[in-house]
């Protein structure tokens, strides 16, 4: 029986028995590179643990087709350094999401390294592609601050890898917290994310530096990627 069904799968394009459906899956692919010292990290999970708990957030969860999202987090640093920190967590509601918050808080850093762009694209595409799960959409949610590609597979290979799996590429450009202006002085990061690094139906930017504005960009983030509503090519948190 169970080989019929999945024959029955293959030919109709349902998807195979034991399959989640969701709205959508996404991959929240954090920097944790050389770049980012244990503080910031931890300061990027508490932003995406307040930003996933947010009413709003959870409001537009459940204001989905299937009123449920997939989600994992995952931190990148070099070529062969890339961590999930929280496995695929089906999201359906307020408790589910403060699961998944706790989840963020307890393990360790264990990526690191300098910049790997293209390889922790084709990392997301991996867990997209390798879960059981079936999502309507599919966003690699990508973060960093800088986009500069020191070792591993180039961006452009990575973006390609993505977007010819029909994954969309969106992106937290994050600015420098101890800067007076917010700039490091290496360049415009929003533009770079935008002509490099995202693509696919709807693909966005948001921008943050630090405290406030930061959870605010995720959260600001989310809901856009969750509701599917899209965005200005490149957005500041507060518009």
């Amino acid at each position: 029986m169970l080989r019929v069904l999945a024959c029955l799968a293959a030919l109709w394009g349902a998807p195979v028995l034991g399959q989640t459906e969701v709205d959508l899956e996404l991959v929240l692919l954090a920097d944790s590179s050389g770049s980012i010292d244990d503080g910031e990290i931890l300061f990027q999970r508490e932003g995406y643990a307040r930003a996933i708990t947010d009413p709003a957030v959870v409001a537009a969860i459940r204001r989905t087709a299937y009123g449920s999202i997939a989600v994992t987090y995952v931190e990148w640093g070099r070529f062969d350094s890339q961590d999930v920190v929280v496995p695929w967590t089906v999201i359906d509601g307020q408790a589910a999401a403060e699961r998944f918050a706790a989840a963020l808080t307890g393990p360790p850093r264990r990526a690191r390294g300098r910049n790997a762009i293209g390889a922790a694209l084709i990392f997301g595409r991996d867990l997209i592609e390798g879960n059981e799960i079936a999502g309507w959409r599919r966003i690699i949610d990508f973060s960093g601050d800088s986009a500069g590609n020191f070792n591993g597979p180039t961006i452009a290979e990575g973006r390609r890898a993505a977007l010819e799996a029909g994954i969309t590429i969106n992106g937290l450009a994050v600015l420098c917290r101890i800067c007076a202006s917010g700039r490091s002085g290496s360049g415009d990061l929003e533009a770079a994310f935008a002509e490099r690094i995202i693509g696919g139906q709807g693909a966005f930017v948001v921008t943050a530096d630090g405290g406030e504005a930061f959870a605010a960009a995720v959260r600001r983030k989310l809901i856009l990627e969750i509701s599917g509503g899209g965005g200005p090519a490149v957005a500041r948190a507060g518009q």
